[in-house]
């Protein structure tokens, strides 16, 4: 995970008071957004480029 050294990770916009089923996302990388559990934060992590990840979040979006 050594490409995430320096992430900045902050809880999910989308996520709510769910229990505890958060997501963290870091976008403060050039050339990658990261996303990991909240729960296992020392645990793997999925990256995305940006543009896909920019293209998922806008597909997910509820009025």
């Amino acid at each position: 995970m050594a490409e995430l050294t320096g992430a900045q990770w902050r809880k999910s916009t989308r996520s709510g008071d769910n229990g505890g089923n958060c997501v963290e996302v870091a976008d403060n990388l050039p050339g990658i957004v990261a996303v990991r559990d909240s729960k296992d934060p020392t645990g793997p992590a999925l990256s995305f480029a940006p543009a896909a990840w920019t293209s998922f979040v806008r597909a997910t979006k509820t009025e």
